[in-house]
């Protein structure tokens, strides 16, 4: 005990205190928001995985999607290192970066206003952005009840309290800056967790080929009568396991807290060594969460999913581990917990100061105005946050789970397709943004509501919003080819920034002589 106490105290004084040194990097706006522009390869690589990878990751989808799919649920692991990390670098990091410095956009929703000279859309994104990622964060703090029960003999509030103030201490002194910081040193511990602990818990089934040859023996004739499912290459539902991998992969591409890190690079040797950093973080640690899940079938001796649901599993699999592990895996949840959350806060923080209050219900708000309401806003959502997860822990109440379970999908499914489409084809119309936004918030709320009446292979929410991220990447450019198209004046000074000149040393671009 005495040692999980003073890895908790050494951590949490780490994190508080790189937030009052980076006190002086947010005095502005830009500074609090986007750290200057002026974050190196390796801390966005970072402040992007670990934004990317929280507790719901470790403890909840890797527990739940292992238990249904068995060893192959690491695919959803590699699509999202594949398709999450790697491929949205590649295909968004450079091009974010450019236009919406061009844009002086500061985040997704300001980015949406300018690109498409319409306020209107502005306010609609801020509004969806506060709406779903509200229920998001609170969903954060759901993975730390079971293991800090098991763990420490402390109350789940009190626990949850202290997490979310230390991460609001951190975050409104230091804003972005400290946060990208924190995430740096949140990801090491991450990596080294991971590997850690799944080590251990292999060894504990004999190693590798024993605990594989231990999941070829598991048979669930409730999911299939094939001999070995659990251990096979496609596990025992390829098609909703394509769905998991669409929806934690690509839906990034479309979540605000993750594009918005790409707005933050420094410089073009940012974008390619935090590509492939970002893609090491995510084959290790997402990687070896689904990895580890996998096995949680070996452990069902110890595991009452009906009582105790998918969230008991993880913590099943790591009860058994000597007192300094569990100290590292508690450790690592918390970082996957508070990294994720100052990300959400900062986020729902600045786009509702700038998108919804500047200009709109708030006039002749200066930077100091705008610094302090973004502040007084983390607290406020912090706070929310910490009320939900709380009731609900208490309570049980499902309605609560069920908009946590729609808001990657609303989110991810109503922004992907306009801003990357956006970024890239100077046709996309006004229109065709609205439609996408309507048609996936619609979709996913009717799916919370009334997932009975929904075809059988979309009542899950993740397949309703693979779904809807798909649709939208049809839906925008269709409607575009039919409805008004915006300004070509502002389409092209949007697009000039693509155009600008460059010197660059001859290492990296041959000459034309």
């Amino acid at each position: 005990m005495a040692v999980k106490i003073i890895l908790l105290a050494v951590f949490f004084s780490v994190m508080v205190a790189i937030g009052f040194m980076c006190r002086k990097n947010s005095t502005d706006v830009n500074g609090f928001v986007l750290g200057g522009r002026s974050v190196g390869p390796w801390i966005s690589a970072f402040a992007y995985g670990t934004s990317y990878f929280s507790a719901v990751i470790f403890v909840g989808y890797a527990g739940q999607f292992g238990w249904k799919y068995g060893i192959a649920s690491t695919w959803i692991g590699i699509g999202n290192a594949l398709l999450g990390s790697l491929l949205a670098w590649v295909v968004l990091g450079r091009r974010t970066r450019i236009m919406t410095q061009h844009l002086d956009s500061r985040t997704m929703p300001q980015f949406f206003a300018s690109r498409f000279a319409s306020p209107a859309l502005k306010i609609a994104a801020s509004i969806i952005t506060f709406i779903f990622l509200i229920p998001y964060t609170a969903s954060l703090y759901n993975g730390l009840s079971r293991l800090f029960g098991m763990a420490f003999n402390i109350d789940y509030s009190i626990c949850v309290i202290v997490m979310a103030v230390l991460t609001g201490i951190y975050v409104i002194a230091g804003g972005y800056m400290a946060t990208a910081i924190n995430d740096f040193i949140q990801g090491i511990i991450m990596l080294i967790g991971i590997v850690a602990v799944v080590g251990a818990v292999l060894n504990s089934q004999g190693g590798f080929l024993a605990a594989l040859d231990g999941m070829g023996k598991v048979v669930d004739e409730t999911v299939s009568t094939t001999p070995g499912v659990f251990a096979s290459f496609f596990g025992p539902d390829p098609l909703n396991l394509l769905g998991v991998i669409l929806l934690t992969s690509l839906g990034t591409w479309g979540l605000p807290q993750m594009v918005q890190k790409f707005y933050a690079i420094k410089s073009e040797n940012s974008i390619s060594t935090g590509t492939i950093v970002s893609t090491f973080f995510a084959v290790i640690v997402a990687g070896g969460c689904y990895f580890l899940g996998g096995f949680g079938r070996l452990f069902s001796a110890n595991i009452d999913i009906a009582a105790n649901g998918f969230d008991s599993i993880i913590p099943a699999m790591l009860s058994g581990l000597p007192d300094l592990l569990i100290a590292v895996v508690v450790i690592l949840v918390l970082s996957a917990s508070m990294s994720t959350l100052s990300s959400l806060v900062l986020t729902s923080s600045s786009t509702l100061t700038l998108d919804l209050l500047k200009d709109h219900i708030v006039k002749d708000m200066d930077e100091k105005k705008q610094l302090f309401i973004m502040r007084v806003l983390i607290v406020v959502f912090v706070a929310i946050s910490v009320v939900i997860a709380i009731i609900q822990y208490k309570s049980n109440v499902t309605f609560i789970a069920q908009l946590m379970g729609v808001s990657w999908g609303a989110l991810a499914g109503a922004f992907l397709a306009p801003f990357l489409y956006g970024l890239y084809w100077k046709k996309t119309t006004p229109a065709a943004c609205w439609c996408s936004f309507i048609f996936s918030t619609v979709v996913m709320l009717a799916n919370m509501m009334m997932r009975a009446s929904f075809p059988t292979l979309l009542q899950s929410p993740i397949n309703a919003g693979a779904f809807c991220m798909i649709a939208g990447l049809v839906l925008v450019p269709l409607v575009s080819m039919f409805t008004p198209k915006t300004d070509q004046k502002v389409v092209e000074e949007s697009f000039a920034c693509y155009d600008e000149k460059v010197l660059v040393a001859q290492k990296n671009a041959l000459s034309d002589e």
